[in-house]
């Protein structure tokens, strides 16, 4: 979900820039910073962009150089006259002889009154609506190329997750033997008379405790399931996350069902490859 867009031109006769960049978030965190004369365009703003960025914590700025000062609207000198006559006379009224500066009062209230430095023009938004719509295009090729990097690395992470079940496939063949013989080999240290008809049922009950067939077959599955879920063309993040957690419960329990060190050995570096493929899901909407 990280992405990065920046777009630069011209409103008017001034330059102004849009910049729009995104982090891993779990879901839409959107902070829309604009020109304050366009601040009353941000709500639909933020619902255009929601329906193209979908997910992380995202941030979009735009900016436009202000006003040169020979641009600014001048004074209305007409006004402030007759606001300092208004106002000398309630002052003369109230405080005869009185030493105010009152055309400095004026002057300051007439600064505070004109009209801002970025007036409102709906050309002017539809420029930089423009510039928005070609840093949001930059944003989603970013995305786009990191997408393809990311899925050839789970692709190939999800390969070597099913190259190390097939080790541990290989070694089960014969862990039930070994597991029997090693049982039956303690009996006889032991030098004990146990009944073998006996000894052969508690050892079939033993010996279905770690099997792991339908693990393996899960797992296995689970694999299929997330490479045909990440060449689909709609958004699929949540999901192969939640194809990854199933890959974990059985990976937990091929591991705690092995009673095999070799296996267990194999477990803990599909586990491993498993956090990396969490860690890289982070970054699929």
């Amino acid at each position: 979900m990280t992405g990065f867009g920046r777009a630069e031109g011209t409103v008017g006769e001034r330059k102004a820039s849009v910049e729009l960049r995104s982090l891993n978030s779990k879901q839409l965190d959107l902070l829309v910073k604009l020109p304050a004369a366009h601040r009353e365009r941000e709500a639909e703003l933020r619902a255009w962009l929601a329906e193209r960025v979908v997910r992380g914590k995202v941030e979009l700025f735009v900016n436009i150089d202000p006003l040169r000062p020979a641009d600014r609207a001048g004074l209305d000198a007409t006004l402030i006259k007759a606001q300092y006559e208004q106002l000398k006379a309630l002052a003369d009224a109230v405080a005869p002889g009185h030493s105010t500066d009152l055309l400095g009062i004026v002057l300051r209230q007439a600064e505070q009154q004109k009209p801002g430095d970025e007036p409102t023009d709906p050309a002017e938004w539809q420029a930089l609506l423009a510039l928005v719509h070609q840093a949001t295009a930059a944003f989603t090729t970013y995305r786009s190329e990191e997408g393809a990097r990311l899925m050839d690395d789970l692709r190939s992470t999800v390969g070597r997750v099913a190259a190390l079940l097939a080790e541990v496939e290989a070694l089960d063949a014969g862990r039930t033997e070994r597991v029997r013989d090693r049982l039956r080999g303690k009996v006889e240290e032991l030098g004990t008379t146990v009944d073998r008809d006996r000894f052969e049922q508690e050892l079939v009950y033993y010996l279905e405790k770690f099997d792991i067939n339908e693990e393996k077959v899960r797992l296995k599955a689970h694999c299929a399931y997330f490479l045909e879920t990440l060449a689909a063309p709609d958004q699929q993040g949540r999901k192969l996350g939640f194809i990854a957690q199933e890959m974990g419960r059985e990976m937990n329990t091929i591991g705690s069902k092995a009673n095999d060190a070799a296996m267990q050995k194999l477990v803990v570096r599909m586990k491993d490859d498993l956090e990396k493929i969490k860690e890289q899901l982070l970054n699929v909407l």
